[in-house]
């Protein structure tokens, strides 16, 4: 059977299943609470104006692009610092923590300058409004300022996590959640004697927000007694180059991944918005919905790299194949619940973002396709973040690869706009991709944990 789940009772089963839910939990509602910021700015842009919220939709897809490629570098540190916490290396952990966020203030900046980069070829390429093109430019001008911050404080994420401390997380998320709320109301509608910025304001608020989020974890981990056995601010450590090439080798292929399958999304806004106004607000709708249900299969897909890391790290490699199988029907359950919940609430869930007619109507019947997929998403997610415990990253770059563009993006647009579906076709294609990496990747799991029990038990 897969994954060794016969090789235990139901009760074994459920007590594993408990385990990965305390550790999912807070790294869920850490999570919801960061997707949060981007629903807030969602639901300020849409009271501002269609036009403010059609600003915001693209201007966030393509924050949203960067950032979370990036998430996924900075992922590496998890099954790192996972597999030398389960070895015992305390001195290994600090020092791989110190490294990880010289790394991620690297890779931040770096986004910064991208986030730049990319706002004129973008204005060229779209043939909108004036106002929403020079409002989405003020918007990914203002959220470029807040790369340096997330990458930082993703950093020290991995390193919370990583060391089962995945509270303090959802803790500082919760704050900048409710921080969020009253900066974007003051910039977006010129409250408190600042200037009415619409939809660009929601970018300043979500720069200030990241570099509190930032500040306020790092104050946590460094005052907190439970991580200083690890000595992560014990002393300072330069740069290392050695340390940079790990997490680069490690991360970039998680990276890549996590590009294939936000950019397909990403893009689709943009290859929408020739449709009309309607159908990229309806977009972001559907976007900022089926981000935050995401969270779910992603926090346990989290819990799972940091418990296989653990088993590893201890050479108890059948345990480290259980928990992943443990966690694939964690998952599952969790997937029926929401799909049922998207078909039968479509309608109050689109309410929340936009009382525009037009665009309720095509988020409603687009949340029906989004519904389809919720098992495949759970199943192909936390396969990929089980892997990543065992520090397998580039097969599942190749899958995402090819099902996210192959099977994905490019048959979507040929349906949308040669066999006339519009954005249900981006949205059927999007199904059948996630379904063809669901298969691809399971099959992978199960051979390349199997290899590794198999070769220790060799030796």
């Amino acid at each position: 059977m897969l994954f060794e789940l016969q090789r235990f009772s139901f009760p074994v089963l459920h007590k594993e299943i408990r385990r990965l839910a305390a550790l999912a939990l807070p790294i869920l509602l850490a999570q919801v609470a960061q997707v949060g910021i981007g629903f807030v700015d969602t639901v300020m842009a849409g009271g501002a104006g269609k036009e403010d919220l059609a600003a915001v939709a693209l201007g966030s897809s393509a924050f949203a692009t960067i950032y979370i490629t990036f998430i996924g570098i900075m992922t590496a540190l998890n099954p790192i610092i996972a597999q030398q916490n389960g070895a015992g290396d305390a001195s290994a952990v600090g020092e791989t923590g110190r490294q990880g966020m010289w790394f991620g203030l690297s890779l931040g900046v770096f986004g910064m300058l991208l986030m730049w980069a990319v706002i004129v070829p973008f204005q060229h390429w779209l043939n909108l409004s004036d106002k929403v093109e020079g409002m989405m430019a003020d918007y990914m001008l203002f959220t470029g300022l807040a790369m340096p911050a997330a990458m930082i404080h993703r950093a020290l994420h991995g390193y919370a996590t990583s060391l089962n401390r995945p509270r303090v997380i959802m803790l500082v998320s919760f704050a900048a959640f409710l921080l969020n709320i009253p900066l974007n109301y003051a910039f977006v509608y010129g409250k408190f004697g600042l200037p009415a910025l619409g939809g660009a304001g929601c970018g300043v608020a979500t720069a200030l927000v990241f570099w509190f989020s930032a500040a306020a974890l790092w104050l946590y981990v460094a005052k907190q007694r439970y991580f200083r056995p690890y000595g992560l601010t014990a002393r300072f450590s330069k740069p290392d180059k050695a340390a940079f090439a790990q997490l680069w080798k490690l991360g970039a292929p998680i990276g890549l991944s996590y590009f294939l399958e936000a950019s397909a999304f990403s893009f689709i806004v943009f290859l929408v918005a020739r449709l009309g106004e309607d159908y990229v607000a309806a977009q972001q709708v559907v976007i900022s919905l089926t981000g935050i249900i995401y969270m779910i299969p992603q926090s346990v897909g989290s819990a799972a790299t940091v418990r296989v890391g653990f088993s590893l790290g201890r050479h108890e490699f059948i345990r480290a194949r259980y928990i992943s199988g443990a966690a694939l029907i964690l998952g599952l359950v969790l997937a029926v619940i929401t799909a049922a919940a998207l078909v039968l609430l479509r309608f109050p869930l689109a309410s929340m973002y936009t009382d525009d007619a037009a665009v309720l109507e095509i988020a409603a019947g687009v949340l029906l396709l989004a519904a389809l997929f919720q098992m495949a998403d759970a199943t192909q997610c936390i396969a990929s973040y089980s892997l990543r415990g065992y520090k397998i990253t580039k097969a599942p770059m190749f899958i995402h690869a090819a099902a996210f563009w192959g099977c994905g993006l490019l048959p979507g647009y040929w349906l949308a706009y040669h066999f006339g579906m519009g954005i249900n076709g981006f949205w059927t294609a999007l199904v059948v991709s996630l379904s063809i990496a669901a298969v691809a990747l399971v099959w992978c799991l199960e051979v390349c944990s199997k290899a590794v029990a198999a070769s220790f038990k060799a030796v």
